[in-house]
Parts: C-alpha cells; structure tokens; sequence
C-alpha cells in the first residue's frame, strides 16, 4: 500500500479496532479486509514488540450488540474488553432498510435511530479507549447546517455532542458544506472528496471518453456544488458550467420553495460529454431537470455523478430519463445503502470507497498525516494519462 515506509517508521496508537454497526455492516466487512491483507504481509523488524501486539489479525471488527425493548428503546453491549484500542466506528445514517419492532409494528431505522445507536456505542466503549474516531460517510443532518429563519441547527449540534462524548476525530465524506466545521474549531473533522474514486469508476466503464476542452465539460446543477465542479474541471482541464436555480419564495412545497426555472451560465455545451456533479441525489428530480437543459442545448452524453445516491422516490425517474436518453450513466459510491434494484441497472456505476477508507484508518492508527491520501490530484492526473496511453493502443 502507499506510505508503507513512513508507516514502517512509526507504532500504531494503539491496538485497531472497527466498530460498524449494523448500517455498515458490508462497507466495514470490506475494509476490514483490506486492513487484514495488508498487515499480514507487512514486514518490519518491530513486528515482535510490545507496541505491535495484535497488529496482524484475520479481523479488527469488533461487533457491537444493540438489543431494543419491546418499546423501541434500545441499549449497545460490547462483548469484549477495548481497553486501549484505536477504534473506528462506522455509521451509515441513510440505511433505511433496516427495521425494530415498536410496541408490535416494524419500525425502520431512520438517521435519528442511527445518530442514537452511535451514541450507545460511545457509551458502551465507556471511556475506555485510547482513541475514539467516528466515521460518518453521510454527515447526519448535513443539509440543517444553517440558520436561515428561527430554526434548529441540527448538524453543528450533533458535532458538539459527539464532542463532549469524548470521541476524538470525525471523518465524513463530501459534506453538503463543510463550513460546518466552525461549530467545532478546536477539534478533528475531515471532509473527505471521492473525485480520484469517481473518475476511476468512470474510466474503468466507458472506454471512449476524450478528456480534453474539445469533448468534456463538468456541469454544477446549482451554485451550491460549485467547488466541487471547478476542482475537477480544473484537475481534468475541462471546462466548467453551471445553473441556478430561479425559485417562487412566495410558495413552500416539501418544505421548500419549488423551482421555476434553470438559468445556465457556461459556454458552449454542444456535442460534448457532461458530468453533471453534485454531493448528494435525493429525489433526483434536480439532476434530471439540469439533464434535460443540457440535452436542450444539444449535449452528448451526460454522466449524473454524485457521491450520494439516496434515491428517495425510488428509480422509477431515473429509468424513464435513462430509456428518453437524457442520461447515459448514473455513478455514486457505496459510501451508504445501496438497493438491489439500484446495482441490478445497466446504468448505474458503482464508485467503491472501502480501500480508500481503509489506507485512511490504516495511516491514521500509525499517527501518520493523511494529507496526501486527502488530495486525490496526481493521482486522477496518473490514471488519466494511463487511460489516454490505452486509448491510443488500442487505436
């Protein structure tokens, strides 16, 4: 793996440990898979000492029990000793498909319910461990990160409370906005990007992409995603457009003033292959709108790359945009639940994230920086130049 000799050159903070729960059981099973692979053909001439004690184990998971009364209330049990453990705990705040039974009705889990066993499992680690770092792929509560009227400020709440728990760093990936941070300044809080995995995954699938000004153009549906857009315009050397989204402020629909029209602001999309990105797909009914725009002013293919596909009207819109081809791909990561149905369509490239997480808790446990596995820029640059050399071979 990268960085093996810098690693080699430090002892871990103290004996590993990954906690998912029940929401990450699949995403945690695959890191710690490649955790286990990795340290088991690590050599060092430190491996025998003591500060290496259970460094190379066929598993770091440690299984935490969560047993709910018939009430719905709910209790977490560690059934083993995490006295001076480095431990990681995974949550997936967005797994609805899991269910508890409330006073004889099935319940399921919403990201509350999700929020709330993290807690527990804070709990049961009872200030135990050396270190606590809390993985939240979805950011819970990202999208309530402001105060724009007399209303909760949910996510830098939670921040504070996980804080005052005793955790010590929190690693989240793509968060709606990461200035967040703020309601927390003196304490850990990565905000990891999955570009190098989104181009990868694109890459890896369509093999007759032109990556240059001519043929490729990044689209941000809103002014809200506008970093993300010029990043990897920028690391493509693309362009780079966008819309804003003209809303009625007099009307509140779903609890948010509806749309009435998509202005665009770029140049020349005509003949090109668009990736139209964003952090998060809910109801998808943005995406496929800036999708239509773009086909109006006869763009070629369009890629909907997102980093969350929560999908929460179901596929039934995104089937009918990809048979009237206004999309030709729909890509997001397995950062959280992703449905049967949704791995079983032709168009629909799934970004996987378990490696990446794993180089980061791997570095992480060694007190090593993770400030190059956190800027993803030679390697997107190196993956193209190896996809364009293939390109020309196979000419």
């Amino acid at each position: 793996m990268p960085n093996d000799e810098r690693i080699l050159e430090t002892i871990p903070c103290g004996t590993l440990g990954l906690i998912p729960t029940a929401s990450c059981t699949e995403l945690g099973r695959k890191v710690n898979d490649y955790l286990a692979t990795w340290r088991e053909h690590r050599e060092h001439e430190h491996q025998d000492d003591v500060a290496f004690k259970d460094y190379a184990r066929e598993s770091y998971i440690i299984e935490p029990y969560i047993p709910r009364f018939g009430s719905g209330e709910a209790k977490c049990v560690i059934n083993q000793s995490v006295r001076g453990y480095d431990l990681f705990i995974m949550v997936d705040v967005t797994n609805y498909s899991l269910t508890y039974s409330l006073c004889g009705q099935t319940n399921h889990m919403s990201p509350d319910d999700h929020f709330a066993d993290l807690k527990r499992v804070i709990a049961a680690v009872g200030g135990k461990a050396r270190r606590i770092t809390v993985i939240l792929p979805f950011l819970y509560e990202s999208r309530q990160h402001r105060r724009t009227a007399r209303e909760s400020l949910d996510c830098p709440l939670a921040l504070q409370e996980l804080y005052n728990m005793g955790i010590d760093n929190i690693i989240t990936f793509d968060a709606h906005d990461p200035r967040v941070v703020n309601a927390i300044p003196l304490n850990g809080f990565e905000n990891v990007m999955p570009s190098y995995q989104f181009i990868k995954g694109i890459l890896k699938n369509v093999k007759d992409l032109t990556i240059d000004a001519d043929h490729l153009m990044i689209i941000s549906p809103d002014e809200g995603a506008t970093n993300r857009a010029i990043y990897l315009a920028n690391v493509l050397g693309v362009d780079m457009g966008m819309f804003y989204k003209r809303r009625d402020y007099s009307k509140i629909v779903d609890g948010r003033n509806p749309i009435v029209a998509h202005e665009f602001l770029g140049s020349n999309v005509e003949g090109k292959d668009v990736f139209i990105i964003d952090d998060m797909i809910s109801s998808g009914e943005s995406m496929i709108d800036t999708a239509r725009e773009l086909k109006k002013r006869k763009a070629n293919r369009i890629f909907v790359v997102s980093t969350f596909g929560l999908f929460t009207n179901g596929l039934a819109a995104f089937d009918k945009a990809y048979e009237e081809g206004l999309i030709y791909r729909v890509v997001t990561t397995n950062l959280i639940y992703q449905t049967p149905e949704l791995l079983s369509r032709e168009y629909y490239i799934s970004c996987d994230m378990s490696k990446y997480i794993a180089y980061i808790i791997d570095t992480l446990n060694h007190d090593c920086s993770i400030s190059d596995l956190l800027s993803p820029y030679d390697r997107i640059k190196n993956y193209v130049k190896k996809y364009n050399e293939e390109q020309k071979a196979n000419r």
